[in-house]
């Protein structure tokens, strides 16, 4: 398929990605809420793991203490997800992550 990439969400289970030949600077990002979805992601070979959500209050709602918590259990690059917004992205600050995403954060307001 000739692609850059692969993206394994939190329900994915399955570990073929293991002795895949890959091509140069192929990534292979997953998402996790909890450690036992960290260590899954792990042995699926992922490069970037994406743990929400550390600000939008759902069922998967973290904060940035658990958040902190959680990402001390991996030695993966970290990318916050969930609730990122200009109000709250200081916080962000406090805790060491490889990046964050936040679509409230990125999407322009149309002009009224």
């Amino acid at each position: 398929m000739n692609c850059d990439g692969l993206y394994l969400p939190s329900f994915n289970r399955h570990t073929y990605t293991k002795g895949l030949i890959l091509k140069n600077r192929f990534e292979i990002l997953g998402s996790a809420h909890n450690i036992k979805e960290i260590r899954q992601k792990e042995r699926q070979g992922v490069n970037i793991i994406f743990v929400s959500s550390i600000f939008k209050k759902n069922k998967n709602y973290l904060g940035l203490y658990k958040f902190n918590t959680l990402k001390s259990f991996t030695k993966k690059k970290v990318v916050a997800l969930g609730g990122i917004n200009s109000k709250n992205i200081k916080l962000l600050n406090l805790i060491n992550l490889w990046g964050f995403s936040g679509i409230s954060y990125f999407k322009k307001k149309p002009p009224q």
